[in-house]
């Protein structure tokens, strides 16, 4: 009996053994996939950013307590953002960056969003280096019915008469294409609300373009069309007559000039008495 109780005994500790040793062998297996995969993961390098710690809205000015520093995967950094506090308020500097676009907590801060240190959130702020505003007059039908807002871009287009051409009658034509606009009337909000019919547009440009405008409008109506946010193709020449918007077909006249050959007569005068007789004669080189 004693010996069957030891060796049920011994089978027991060595199937206990063998569960101790198999366990073992699983967990250290386990920690050695993790290690590999430690080590298989790539590290993501990250940047120092800033957020605002509140809403912020159009106007706004940006003091140091409003933003909060975070860390920023470096690939996926926005264009314009700002990676020291020097950047955003520059030391010995009291000039403080007014908002151009309301925020919400959490945000993060990018130079398009906040004006240049002591720049009012105003028409100079949009034109970057080299560019101009100019001012058209709109009314609701010239101005897409109020639709337009700071931000969006437009065609402009001229309608007149050109001079020394009254035949043709007034044509339309492209005079720029994907003009910027940067205020309407005397605001250069982008959240303002849509719907409200301007009198005047701003848009940006360069010098040359500024004088084509000024000439357009000078000499003819002027009005726009806009263009989709998502719209990058690009217009091409358009011009467009009466004619063409009638499907008038201007046929060719071919005018007939019947040449006359006069031919050449040759006379001699001959003087009999007091009377003078004319007689024809061949004519000769």
């Amino acid at each position: 009996m004693r010996a069957i109780f030891a060796a049920v005994l011994l089978v027991g500790l060595g199937i206990a053994g063998f569960a101790v040793y198999m366990a073992q062998n699983y967990i250290q297996g386990y920690e050695s996939a993790l290690a590999r995969q430690k080590n298989e993961t790539p590290s993501i390098e990250l940047v120092e950013g800033f957020i605002v710690s509140r809403p912020m809205k159009y106007g706004e000015t940006l003091e140091p307590k409003d933003l909060l520093r975070v860390k920023w995967p470096k690939k996926a950094m926005p264009e314009g953002m700002f990676l020291k506090a020097e950047e955003i308020f520059p030391p010995n500097d009291d000039r403080r960056r007014v908002m151009l676009r309301s925020m919400e907590k959490g945000e993060l801060l990018i130079a398009a969003k906040v004006t240049q240190p002591g720049q009012h959130a105003g028409i100079t702020s949009r034109l970057s280096s080299g560019q101009r505003a100019f001012t058209i007059k709109v009314d609701a039908t010239s101005g897409v019915s109020g639709f337009l807002r700071p931000g969006d871009r437009v065609d402009v287009l001229w309608t007149g008469n050109p001079s020394g051409d009254r035949d043709r009658g007034e044509i339309t034509k492209l005079i720029d294409a994907n003009v910027s606009i940067v205020a309407i009337d005397q605001s250069t909000n982008e959240e303002e609300e849509a719907g409200r019919v301007a009198r005047t547009v701003t848009v940006s440009g360069t010098l040359q373009q500024v004088a084509a405008l000024e000439l357009a409008q000078q000499t003819g109506r002027l009005s726009l069309t806009l263009v989709g946010a998502t719209d990058d193709t690009v217009s091409t020449a358009v011009e467009i007559d009466q004619r063409q918007l009638l499907g008038i077909v201007e046929e060719e006249i071919v005018e007939e000039v019947a040449e006359i050959e006069q031919e050449r007569v040759c006379t001699i005068t001959n003087n009999k008495g007091t009377e003078k007789i004319k007689i024809v004669i061949p004519c000769t080189n």
